[in-house]
């Protein structure tokens, strides 16, 4: 990050301008359908958290089931830094199933709730108002001598009378609750009014003072992060979220969202965090690889998008002072640094600028030679390569949107596993020349041994970054997204085959062929230059 942008490390924080960062990507993130974790899953996830030094993890709801138990156990046992809370509804049965799960944890803490709005103690509960506070009172105390820490949330807290939610939270911090969680659990709220909330509740609950308000607001009508921030103002210093925003139906507030918001308008908001924000992307990555969800092109803070550029305008703006329309560097959240991205809408200064970041001393004339045939190029597809960018520019044509001499016979594919020890892969390229050829190849697994094949027959070693398979039941055919890094520079490359295997082996040959066309390119313009 650049100091004017968003490092606070010179300015002095008051114990009141720190806001806890409460990660229940664990908890309420996995709750989503597509997001359950295997425990192996959560402790990768839980290592990221560590490393972006998050305040508390909330790692499960122990009573859920015994897979969760020891999720929690294991999190607790190998996670030293944050704080590491279980969920728990108000009874004791759950209460005491969170104390035995978080037993090896350094510092503990039970996260229990009941619902108080009219909706739920009529309609889930079965309870009266009395009923309801009798329980809060009796159980909340029941906790504390259990954990180092005892959260209590007044779920659907939005839609409680507020003389009646403060009567709640009265009595919970009177049992010895230390924060008192404002659950937006529908996402029902709006900034202006979750402010006003806070600030009633700070102004009136007895002994506020004693206790750390938070906000957990759910994204339903897409504004979790803007009630979140709205929250922090109006007294919160606790904000619940999720890498990513994952959770219960839309989702949670976005702890990427959220803590940038807070790093790059400091200015505003008057308080800050402890996250280490160059770790932001390496978490949102790991929680998009162990849940086998692509993070969002337009996502916010971490998408593909996020700090990429194709409009000339932009372009020309961003290349002369990057400030012009980019209000934090990438490299602040871990990710790679801005991007130019060569499409229709890309200028003349677009492209001399990339072809020179790839090594080309290319004058202004030469832009002007190849800038129809970029155009056109652009016109045919979403994004105009680096490798097709050198191909334009040394004046080899582009066959059929193919890039690189390479091409796979999918027919000659063969992976045995029954005959060999190990898996193994035979695989036929053929090259522009007219050259077939095949290899056979050992791996870690059949398409592993695959990707090798191809490296031994196109002498470019190039390493698997990501790999995303979808079937399309529509078309009956497996679409494969491959990123593959070579020497130090990473490839995007698609396939669309009937078989998997197939459409990997397609996918990573594309992007290997990315990478022989830039070696092929640039050494074939270097000698034309050389001969100039």
């Amino acid at each position: 990050m650049t100091r004017e942008q968003t490092d606070i490390s010179d300015v002095g924080v008051k114990p009141d301008d720190h806001v806890k960062i409460f990660d229940t990507t664990l908890r309420d993130g996995e709750q989503a359908p597509g997001f359950s974790m295997a425990t192996d899953a959560k402790l990768i996830v839980a290592r990221a958290l560590e490393a972006l030094n998050v305040d508390i993890i909330e790692a499960g709801f122990a009573a859920a089931s015994p897979g969760d138990a020891a999720a929690i156990s294991a999190v607790a046992s190998e996670i030293k830094g944050p704080t590491i809370c279980s969920l728990s509804r108000l009874n004791d049965k759950d209460i005491e199933a969170s104390a035995r799960a978080l037993e090896p944890a350094r510092r503990k803490r039970i996260h229990t709730f009941i619902g108080t709005s009219p909706t739920h103690r009529d309609a889930k509960l079965k309870m009266t108002k009395d009923e309801i506070i009798e329980r809060i009172g009796r159980l909340v105390a029941f906790a504390v001598p259990l954990c180092d820490e005892v959260e209590f949330s007044p779920e659907d807290a939005i839609r409680t009378e507020r003389d009646y939610l403060i009567e709640a939270v009265n009595v919970a911090i009177e049992a010895g609750a230390t924060t008192i969680n404002i659950p937006d659990t529908v996402g029902y709220t709006t900034p202006e009014e979750i402010t006003d909330l806070f600030r009633f509740l700070k102004e009136n609950a007895k002994n506020a003072e004693k206790v750390t308000f938070s906000t957990h607001c759910h994204d339903d009508l897409g504004m979790a992060v803007a009630n979140s921030l709205a929250a922090v103002r109006g007294g919160a210093r606790q904000i619940e979220c999720a890498i990513n925003g994952i959770g219960e139906r839309a989702g949670n507030c976005s702890l990427e969202e959220a803590v940038m918001a807070l790093a790059t308008r400091r200015d505003f908001f008057d308080v800050s965090t402890q996250i280490e924000t160059q770790n932001i992307y390496p978490a949102s990555l790991a929680l998009s690889r162990v849940t086998h969800n692509p993070i969002p092109r337009n996502k916010a803070i971490v998408g593909k998008n996020a700090f990429a550029h194709e409009s000339g305008i932009h372009q020309h703006g961003v290349l002369a002072d990057k400030r012009t329309y980019e209000i934090m560097d990438a490299e602040a959240v871990g990710m790679p640094a801005n991007s130019i991205v060569l499409g229709k809408h890309s200028g003349k200064h677009a492209v001399r600028a990339r072809a020179e970041a790839l090594g080309f001393k290319i004058s202004p004339q030469k832009v002007e030679d190849i800038f129809p045939a970029f155009k056109k190029l652009a016109d045919t597809t979403r994004e105009v390569t680096d490798a097709q960018l050198v191909r334009l520019i040394s004046g080899n044509s582009i066959v059929d949107g193919r890039i690189g001499p390479w091409r796979m016979r999918r027919t000659d594919l063969h992976i045995d596993m029954e005959e060999h020890t190990k898996p193994i892969a035979r695989v036929t390229l053929e090259h522009d020349d007219g050259e077939s050829r095949t290899v056979t190849e050992e791996g870690g697994g059949p398409i592993d041994a695959a990707f090798a094949a191809v490296c031994a027959i196109t002498d470019v070693s190039g390493v698997i970054k990501t790999l995303d398979l979808h079937h399309d039941a529509e078309e009956g055919v497996v679409h494969c997204d491959a990123v593959v890094t070579v020497e130090g520079r990473d490839y995007f490359g698609k396939g669309k085959e009937v078989d998997l295997a197939d459409a990997a082996v397609a996918a990573f040959v594309a992007a290997i062929n990315q990478a022989a066309a830039m070696r092929m390119g640039a050494a074939e313009y270097s000698d034309e230059a050389a001969a100039s």
